[in-house]
């Protein structure tokens, strides 16, 4: 039975003037019959170059009423452009209609299945071409199949199909082999996509990129060693992917030194243009945490998009410059580029990180005009902005009108309240979260229990990281006993915090033990305080920490020559205490400047 699709087509046939050209009133003699069958073949083209799903109907529809001999190959044509234009069920009524089928049919099928997203469905049917037997597969039904086997995740099965490749002669062939290659790769066979790859005589850029793709994907330490293999040989001249490829794994290295090398190359082949090659280039610098090169290869683009502008606003912020990145947000905007959900992030976060409210309300203005557009991402980003303000309220607010919540939502919020002075609050969050049913991380109960010591909550801390391995099976680490030693260490329960460090399962940090120094020097026990001094400094004799901690001991105490000798010892062991910094706002040019102290 005729769907919809066929219906609506015939209804609207008298709007298509070739389709009725092809048509007329008298009865075809062959050389007629054969000179519309061309100018129907070359319609049926056009309709699935152009997306037409109306019009190949109509075809379609005229095509049965037989004024035109209805022939495979004009049947194949129909096929063709349903499957093209999206119209897969279409197709497949029209395919099990035929009562003759070769090759062409088989494999416009086929790939019409892996088109649609259907990689189970175009598996199925070379399995059943296989069985019937009345056509053999060819290059075009074997590369189909291959990549319905890499998305469908089966290694063996993409196997099973290069038997029938090898079978029938075709494994000289390159796109078959890239096919193979590029299946065993999406199913984590790296090494015997290398071994295909190495086998075979003849390699084109696609077989490069695959391996590089590859090899970025699973193993990425290896693509500088690839790319020089493949500038060594000469096969072939790498391409816009090329780069992009071996630029973002060296972006995750953070080698430098052969991002410039492949600059220079890239220079010398001229892909610059590309904005994909440009992403990546700039990637590069910005994950070298060198911004200029990243500015300037950003203002060279051709063109950007919104990943460019956003990954420009990241690595300003990863270079620490929230300033600047706030600024490349400003100038992206101007330039009518629409954020999304990482945009506003980036944005919020860097308001968040100089505690701009005034950036950040105006930020959280785009969001609101964007609507349903965004996501979970920015109202987290939102929160913390709000919450290192100062703002709770606002952050509360956001976080209430969220229809989702993620683990670093209830974090967020949970942080941000201890840090603001509402440990009780905070607690409440975390058992609201609870209840909930949403499951904490290490990371929340480090907030959870970094509020406890704000708020001086021995025992509900006590409760909170007995639950860790108790209720959620998450093993206690480090900032969790240093969260724990300085809770009790602020409650003066210092025993009991070096009782706590001396039982823990693993070898203590220079963390934990300047967490006990600095709570032993503020109640005055000195004997724990040289003990845990001693630990800090054999573990790291560089860490200005416990040097400025002994310091204030020894200024407390009165003890000015101590003072003097600790300042000695630094400066003899070349250790530095890094300074602080705040951020102020300059009226007169509306701008923030960072002031050094």
């Amino acid at each position: 039975m005729l769907g919809p699709t066929f219906h609506r087509a015939r209804r609207s046939l008298s709007n298509c003037p070739a389709v009725a050209a092809a048509f007329p009133p008298t009865h075809f003699q062959r050389p007629a019959a054969e000179q519309a069958e061309e100018l129907l073949s070359c319609e049926l083209q056009k309709c699935a170059r152009a997306s037409d799903l109306r019009n190949g109907g109509a075809i379609h529809a005229r095509l049965l009423k037989g004024s035109v001999p209805f022939s495979l190959f004009l049947k194949n044509h129909v096929l063709n452009a349903y499957l093209k234009c999206g119209g897969l069920e279409s197709g497949l009524q029209l395919f099990e209609e035929m009562p003759e089928r070769n090759v062409v049919s088989w494999s416009a099928l086929v790939a019409g299945f892996v088109q649609q997203g259907r990689p189970e469905g175009a598996v199925s049917l070379f399995r059943r071409m296989n069985r019937e037997g009345t056509a053999r597969p060819n290059e075009f039904t074997l590369v189909s199949t291959l990549h319905a086997c890499s998305l469908l995740g089966e290694s063996g099965l993409a196997r099973q199909v290069y038997a029938h490749v090898v079978r029938l002669g075709f494994e000289c062939n390159v796109y078959l082999i890239n096919a193979f290659s590029t299946a065993l790769i999406r199913n984590g066979r790296l090494l015997e996509a290398v071994e295909v790859f190495d086998k075979c005589p003849l390699r084109d850029i696609v077989s490069w990129n695959a391996i590089m793709a590859g090899y970025l994907e699973l193993s990425y330490a290896e693509v500088p060693w690839f790319w020089g293999r493949m500038i060594r040989e000469g096969e072939v001249k790498p391409d816009h992917y090329t780069f992009s490829s071996v630029l973002t794994a060296l972006a995750a290295l953070s080698d430098i030194d052969m991002g410039l090398q492949v600059h220079a190359q890239l220079v010398k082949y001229g892909h610059g243009s590309e904005i994909c090659v440009g992403n990546s280039l700039v990637g590069m610098y910005l994950k070298n945490l060198r911004l200029d090169e990243g500015f300037r290869a950003f203002e060279e683009m051709c063109s950007m998009d919104v990943l460019s502008w956003t990954q420009m606003a990241a690595g300003c912020l990863l270079c620490g410059e929230p300033v600047k990145a706030l600024e490349v947000f400003a100038e992206m905007r101007k330039a009518g580029i629409m954020p999304n959900e990482f945009t506003l992030s980036t944005a919020l976060n860097a308001c968040a990180n100089i505690a701009s409210l005034e950036e950040g309300v105006k930020i959280h203005g785009v969001r609101i005009k964007l609507g349903n557009d965004v996501d979970i991402c920015a109202a987290n980003a939102l929160i913390d902005m709000y919450m290192k303000c100062g703002c709770v309220d606002a952050a509360r607010g956001v976080f209430q009108s969220m229809k989702e919540r993620s683990v670093v939502s209830w974090t967020t919020m949970i942080i941000g309240c201890a840090q603001n002075g509402q440990a009780r609050e905070a607690l409440k969050f975390f058992d609201e979260m609870i209840e909930e049913g949403a499951q904490p991380n290490d990371i929340t109960f480090v907030c959870v229990l970094y509020a406890c010591s704000q708020g001086g909550f021995v025992d509900e801390g006590w409760k909170y990281f007995s639950s860790m391995s108790q209720l959620h099976g998450i093993s206690p680490g480090e900032d969790h006993y240093a969260c724990m030693v300085n809770l009790l260490g602020r409650n003066g329960q210092i025993k009991q915090a070096e009782g706590l460090i001396l039982s823990m399962p693993f070898q203590p940090g220079v963390l934990i033990w300047q967490t006990l120094l600095g709570a032993a020097l503020v109640h005055g026990d000195m004997e724990t305080a040289k003990r845990a001094s001693d630990h800090a400094l054999q573990l790291d004799r560089k860490d200005p920490s416990t040097y400025v901690l002994l310091s204030n001991m020894f200024a407390g105490l009165r003890n000015w020559d101590g003072v003097g000798m600790m300042r000695e010892i630094m400066g003899t062991s070349d250790v530095r205490k890094l300074p602080g910094s705040s951020w102020i706002s300059q009226e007169k040019s509306g701008s923030l400047a960072l002031a050094d102290g």
